[in-house]
């Protein structure tokens, strides 16, 4: 263990990366935006239906391993409990993989659709039902689909096959003995690359909305000075947490982002627009459902507006989904011992896509609601939406300060879980980094953070997010043959069949062995 602690040419490497992207986000902010914009656009436009279909693939290979025998084989020795009870897995996972996103865009996107629709007439009805369907789509089934595939792969060849948590490792029934080389190094910087990219993004994003909320509620400066402030308090916190450790500081921490969270959720459901919200939720579910198959691969080749739309939304998501997987997968693998491959991706795929949907209506709904009230509310920058509809409800002030307080544990929970991953990536896969690595990759990715804010804000960080994802997106792919090639070869060894008959049980039996 001593000897898997020990920094790696990983390390190094990447975080000669980081320092270089801090440098020239810092000292040439304009060539920097200007340079992650181009990138972003010719991306968005040449490859755009690469990233549709990709996504959609992952959503018919996570369903493909539930109904398969596959689905029998477990994340471990057949011995193996899971570490975590349902409860605290469903929370950490839930806090690593949207976190401050849910927050942040919560109220904003609905109504951001609602007012500018990909296709029908802006501010009516239907633009209402399009909103909440679209909205349903970017946070469903593609992004728990994307984060599925990675940390099943991990989980798999790390708990089953004794491989170290390494996402080059997942690739040895494709490469070999390569993946322990120069290949295998590549492969692993890419992916603490993205993490520290992809955790960036929300980060700058967390302290945009914290420094808009306390200009809205209480006048103080929205400046980028502000946002310093904010970023290195938080990182102090957060890097405290880190110090403590996975089952300690991380699952605390994920647990009362559930409390807060749901207290949040419930006080808006009540003193909001309550039948209509429950209304909306139903609907909007049989929209997405009945639309599912068009939505998943439509690229909007002949429809200019819809298009634009598209790369402003569509694309953006599925390229920070993609860069938060590294980060998000190794996390999930880490907490998900135990448990089957068809239990963890009914539980990563099916429930928190659902409580995505509930939290949407929730706050889309009540968003939408009120803007036909306040017309300004959709004048306003998005990080302040969200308190400007708490400004026209009861206890208005206590729902933004609770807001807060979920934006400030969701910053911390991902940050502090963000240092663990990247301490494991950079430790030949340790699954207890030291605290000095932890503590260095927390800096580094608060630095990413407030040089994609100086940059550009907003732009930036979604610029940043679409571009990481398209190199990492192949490695995605070599995931999913290499898990499909040597689950289907483990289930071929123990005869695992579809019905779970005595054969199955004996079979169950001669794992053990």
């Amino acid at each position: 263990m001593n000897n898997q602690k020990k920094v790696t040419n990983v390390f190094y490497i990447s975080l000669v990366l980081v320092l270089l992207t801090v440098f020239a986000g810092a000292v040439f902010p304009k060539g920097f935006e200007d340079l992650t914009g181009n990138i972003n656009s010719f991306i968005t436009e040449k490859f755009g239906w690469y990233y549709v279909i990709l996504s959609t693939v992952m959503v018919a290979f996570c369903l493909f391993l539930i109904l398969s025998p596959i689905g029998k084989l477990k994340l471990g020795k057949p011995s193996d409990k899971p570490e975590f009870s349902t409860l605290s897995w469903f929370a950490m996972l839930f806090s690593a993989g949207m976190g401050i996103g849910l927050v942040f865009w919560g109220a904003a996107e609905p109504l951001s659709h609602y007012i500018s629709p990909p296709t029908a007439q802006p501010e009516t009805d239907q633009s209402f039902k399009e909103a909440m369907r679209s909205t349903f789509f970017h946070w469903g089934f593609h992004a728990w689909a994307i984060y599925g595939v990675v940390a099943l792969a991990l989980a798999y060849f790390q708990f089953r096959k004794g491989e170290p948590g390494l996402l080059s490792r997942t690739l040895r029934p494709i490469f070999g003995n390569k993946v322990e080389g120069w290949f295998g190094t590549i492969i692993d910087v890419l992916a603490v690359f993205a993490t520290v990219v992809g955790v960036a993004v929300s980060l700058g994003m967390g302290a945009q909305q914290i420094n808009g909320g306390l200009h809205y509620l209480f006048n103080v400066p929205n400046t980028f000075l502000v946002k310093v402030i904010i970023v290195i308090i938080v990182t102090i916190l957060f890097l405290i947490s880190a110090w403590s450790g996975l089952s300690k500081g991380i699952q605390i921490l994920s647990n009362a982002n559930i409390v807060i969270a749901a207290l949040l959720l419930f006080s808006v459901l009540l003193l909001g627009p309550t039948v209509l919200i429950m209304n909306m939720f139903s609907t909007s579910i049989g929209n997405l459902l009945q639309n599912f198959l068009y939505l998943s691969f439509d690229v909007s080749p002949l429809n200019d507006q819809k298009k634009d739309w598209m790369a402003s939304w569509t694309l953006y998501y599925w390229g920070w989904w993609m860069s938060w997987s590294p980060f998000v997968g190794i996390f999930i693998a880490r907490v998900s011992k135990g448990r089957t491959i068809r239990e963890f991706l009914i539980g990563v795929l099916i429930v928190p896509a659902v409580l995505s949907f509930f939290w949407f209506s929730v706050f889309g709904t009540t968003a939408i609601e009120t803007f036909k009230k306040v017309p300004g509310i959709g004048e306003l920058a998005v990080e302040l939406q969200l308190f400007a509809v708490f400004k026209e409800m009861p206890i208005g002030f206590g729902l933004s300060l609770i807001a807060l307080a979920l934006i400030a544990t969701f910053f911390i929970t991902s940050a502090d879980s963000a240092t663990f991953v990247l301490g494991m990536q950079s430790t030949h896969g340790s699954l207890n980094p030291s605290n000095s690595i932890k503590v260095i990759w927390g800096l580094a990715q608060s630095l990413i953070a407030l040089v994609l804010i100086y940059a550009g804000g907003l732009n930036a960080l979604q610029s940043a997010a679409i571009i990481v994802a398209f190199p990492f997106s192949f490695v995605l792919i070599m995931m999913m043959i290499s898990l499909y090639k040597d689950g289907n070869k483990e289930r071929m060894r123990l005869g695992l069949t579809l019905k779970p008959d005595k054969r199955f049980r004996k079979n169950t039996e001669s794992q053990k062995k």
